[in-house]
């Protein structure tokens, strides 16, 4: 698992006024929590912080105000939702060899029984616990093969060693939906706009 070092700053001003200049200088406002600590309000380089974050559950050790070292995972990430630009960024504070629950990527790979079947992604993250400093970027599952009818539970999907389940292990996760005809829509849906004219 990578690690991303990344310089903070302290910030004493609070308020949308004070979080659009800190976005106008091309910073991003955000918390640091956890380990019973006070919230500690910071500033982070935009442009770093957007590439640390491309990384699912990245590592980020941060240099805050050049004084402390801090090793911390993203909670929470908001962005504005038509530009897509950072708004606010929640990080948990952890610490070397704690554990911690995250959700991690799932990925497909293979070809479905050949019939047009549909693959639901039932759910698109597995929550596990893992280790702080080695939490898997992604887990992947093979499909090759599966039919209608076939799912993926959770128990089913290999982990690396020190990664467990932290949902229920019986849980789908993929599942296979069989082909729908599109004929049988299309035909009731003549019929009603002939009863409509009709009526009409």
């Amino acid at each position: 698992m990578s690690e991303v070092k990344l310089s903070a700053e302290t910030r004493t001003e609070f308020g949308k006024g004070a979080a659009r200049r800190i976005r106008r200088a091309d910073k991003v406002p955000g918390v640091l929590y956890g380990h019973g600590s006070d919230p500690l309000h910071l500033t982070f380089p935009g442009h770093d912080l957007l590439l640390a974050l491309r990384t699912p559950n990245v590592l980020i050790s941060l240099d805050i105000d050049g004084k402390s070292n801090e090793l911390a995972i993203p909670k929470s990430v908001q962005r504005d939702p038509l530009k897509g630009f950072l708004e606010h960024v929640d990080l948990l504070l952890v610490k070397r060899g704690e554990k911690v629950n995250v959700e991690i990527p799932v990925v497909t790979e293979g070809e479905l029984a050949a019939g047009g079947n549909l693959l639901e992604h039932v759910l698109n993250a597995l929550p596990v616990e893992a280790e702080a400093t080695h939490i898997p970027e992604q887990v992947t599952v093979s499909v090759e093969g599966l039919e209608a009818g076939a799912s993926v539970l959770a128990k089913d999907i290999a982990l690396p060693n020190g990664v467990t389940l932290a949902v229920d292990e019986d849980a789908v996760v993929l599942q296979v939906l069989a082909a729908q005809a599109e004929e049988a829509p299309e035909g009731a849906e003549a019929e009603g706009e002939g009863e409509a004219a009709t009526e009409a």
